[in-house]
């Protein structure tokens, strides 16, 4: 749900207790860019995190998905992405889900071995769009 907090900016949460808890948005719009938190493959509709590195990734881009289409804006505006692993082993096993979603958006991108609040969490994306106006041509 979209909240208007000050001129031009917007508010949106993912119904996560965890937003309301620790103060933050699920994602923040600005003129035409959105900021999405970081994600995690949490199921808010389930309340669990799946075991696996790969479920958890496809939940968190699913979620991260959602939270662009409320905000107006398409997966396909993602121009930044951060990846945070628990381990670099799951590496291997993230990129095949990573590369269906952003293989032809092709954004910048970086991933880095972090610890995560719950040590169920495997994985944490996220990701900067930007309203695409026009159709740009590739380089």
């Amino acid at each position: 749900m979209g909240v208007k907090a000050a001129q031009g900016r917007r508010l949106f949460s993912s119904g996560s207790p965890f937003e309301a808890a620790a103060g933050y948005s699920r994602a923040v719009v600005e003129g035409d860019w959105c900021f999405v938190a970081g994600t995690t493959g949490y199921d808010y509709a389930s309340m669990a995190i799946p075991a696996r590195v790969e479920d958890q990734a496809r939940q968190a881009l699913a979620t991260i998905a959602h939270t662009l289409e409320e905000a107006g804006f398409d997966i396909a505006d993602v121009v930044r992405a951060t990846y945070y692993l628990t381990e670099a082993r799951h590496w291997s096993a993230v990129t095949p889900v990573l590369a269906e979603v952003f293989g032809t958006i092709r954004p910048a991108a970086t991933c880095l071995i972090v610890g995560l609040i719950d040590p169920a969490m495997a994985i944490e994306i996220e990701v900067t769009a930007l309203r695409r106006t026009t159709t740009r041509s590739a380089i």
